[in-house]
């Protein structure tokens, strides 16, 4: 049987009905699934005790891409306007839950929603509407278009020479075209983050976390989208597998002594 790494995915709450239900994007099992190692999803409990227990399980942590905004107190910042989507549940599970995963070692990939909440989880702050800066580009979507429409390449990115990203693609190339599919964007970087890439407004998006032993990534693109395709997805994916293999058999050669 193949050795395989398993990866945590924590879940959204969502409201269907009358009643709240726990949710992850397909698209972001799929892609790890097929990436990088079997996948289990973390309950969104705000309970770290019961993560605790479940992290014992995992190699890895996958924080996917989400249609809710972190709330802005997590920051310092004014309160989300009157009809803003938010997932207290969420935001009460993986905030807390970054710090411990870098504590323990425990390679992290963060999508989007997922670069956000490392940023602000490690004492970052957000822009919550990007779209309204002069400076900045419209990161969203295109409205009421169809999935491959929304999901197509919408600008550059830069990637510093010095970058992971750089060194796992081995092509030399530091400009490649991203999706963007969000409003939200990094306001102040956080301490013991480092910037990898660039949007063409100065957006950051991609970072790295310094303190990780093995492996802590962020994009704020979706390179679940297309992931066997894009030279960006499969150099991140088979990064961030190596890092959590490497993760597993080192837990099971502790556990065999």
């Amino acid at each position: 049987m193949q050795l395989r790494p398993v990866i945590g995915i924590p879940c959204d709450v969502k409201q269907i009905g009358k009643w709240n239900f726990h949710a992850v994007g397909e698209k972001y099992i799929q892609a790890v699934q097929d990436s990088v190692g079997d996948v289990i999803l973390l309950p969104a409990l705000a309970d770290q005790s019961v993560l605790q227990r479940l992290l014992t399980l995992v190699d890895g942590v996958f924080l996917p891409g989400s249609y809710s905004n972190i709330d802005p107190k997590w920051y310092g910042g004014a309160a989300a306007r009157e009809g803003t989507l938010q997932d207290a549940a969420r935001d009460h599970t993986t905030l807390p839950l970054i710090v411990d995963l870098i504590d323990k070692g425990i390679p992290l990939l963060g999508v989007c929603r997922g670069l956000q909440e490392i940023n602000v989880a490690l004492g970052g702050t957000l822009h919550p509407h990007l779209q309204e800066i002069p400076s900045f580009l419209d990161h969203r979507e295109p409205d009421n278009q169809p999935i491959e429409v929304q999901y197509d390449d919408a600008h550059a990115v830069n990637l510093h020479a010095d970058s992971l990203l750089m060194l796992w693609l081995a092509t030399g190339q530091q400009q490649h075209v991203v999706n963007s599919l969000h409003q939200q964007g990094v306001k102040s970087l956080a301490p013991g983050l480092s910037i990898e890439a660039t949007a063409p407004d100065g957006l950051i998006e991609a970072f790295r976390i310094d303190a990780a032993p093995l492996f802590g990534y962020a994009v704020q693109w979706h390179p679940e989208w297309l992931y066997g395709q894009k030279p960006l997805s499969i150099a991140i994916f088979k990064a961030f597998h190596e890092a959590c293999m490497q993760y597993k058999l080192h837990k099971q050669q502790k556990e065999s002594f």
